[in-house]
């Protein structure tokens, strides 16, 4: 219904419903493209990407979007690295998987044997094999349980805080707003419960973050784990077998990457019994974009996964 979409992601929030709804999301690297204006968690992991159609719609999009921005400087400035001489366009290359080192990773094609998803899957590693990739399975992310337990928990200690900085700087750079802190959100919820839904959600994370006193020393040990995680696991694993890419179903690695705002392009894959799409995502190491970028557009040319939505009779 739409030509073009942005969306934000912290962890999963382009990737779940990009391969959710059969079109092509792309979580850039964090700090390709500038996060001003837009609602903070955490600036460690925050990214803007589009949602669009096809691979081709959403890296014109990319094109647009990415580079410095004096109001996301330190985050702009730093990935601007990245950004290749002639934009992106350039990596819409129909051989795109040739010669390209995939990693699959245990832990994420949790699909019973017999599965619609088990058996498109399978067909899709055999499909780019074909296409020239070489593919190499059963790769273990080293202390993988370890970390996505220390994501939801550490994250715990880290997030809140960095959410109350975040939010309250930017709601004290608006032009207008009615409130300027999350102290301010929290009493305006605690005055419209009924028009907010108080009862339903509550305000738990609120609270929490609005608890916190800034990023003192639980803080920065539970980030310095994440980064040690992180580098230990698949960033360690990449350059161990020399990796272009990891492949996983729809946004089950969003965790893995978030920790290290790594970038990911998911692409449609197929439907399942009752219909409802699923997608590829490939994911790579910070600046990966273009190659990622070659693989998508190949795998998308070469499978037309996508079916144009119709309604029900």
């Amino acid at each position: 219904m739409a030509a073009v979409t942005l969306g934000t992601e912290t962890d999963g929030s382009i990737l779940c419903p990009a391969s959710l709804n059969s079109v092509v999301g792309i979580k850039p690297t964090v700090g390709l493209t500038s996060r001003a204006g837009v609602i903070p968690i955490t600036p460690r992991q925050d990214t803007i990407g589009p949602i669009c159609r096809t691979v081709a719609d959403a890296v014109h999009v990319l094109d647009t979007i990415v580079g410095y921005d004096a109001l996301d400087a330190i985050a702009t400035m730093q990935a601007s690295k990245y950004i290749p001489r002639g934009g992106y366009m350039q990596f819409l290359k129909k051989d795109g998987l040739r010669g390209k080192r995939i990693g699959v990773p245990n832990g994420f094609f949790n699909f019973p044997n017999g599965t619609v998803q088990q058996m498109v899957y399978e067909q899709h590693l055999s499909t780019m094999r074909k296409q020239g990739a070489i593919v190499i399975e059963n790769l273990d992310i080293e202390n993988l349980s370890v970390l996505l337990d220390f994501q939801n928990n550490g994250q715990l200690i880290a997030l809140p805080a960095e959410f109350k900085l975040s939010l309250n700087s930017y709601l004290s750079n608006l032009l207008y707003s009615p409130v300027r802190s999350l102290a301010e959100i929290i009493a305006f919820n605690n005055a419209h419960p009924v028009e907010e839904n108080m009862k339903e959600n509550g305000q738990t994370v609120f609270l929490v973050a609005e608890n916190t006193t800034g990023i003192g020393a639980s803080e920065r040990e539970a980030i310095s784990q994440l980064n040690k995680l992180s580098a230990n696991g698949l960033k360690k694993l990449m350059r161990e077998h020399e990796l272009d890419a990891i492949v996983t179903p729809n946004n089950a690695a969003s965790s893995v990457l978030a920790i290290d705002g790594l970038p990911a392009i998911t692409v449609p894959a197929g439907y399942g019994k009752l219909g409802v799409p699923f997608g590829l995502c490939f994911s790579g190491l910070r600046g990966y974009e273009p190659r990622l970028i070659e693989m998508a557009y190949a795998f998308e040319h070469v499978t037309m996964a996508r079916k144009m939505p119709t309604f029900l009779p």
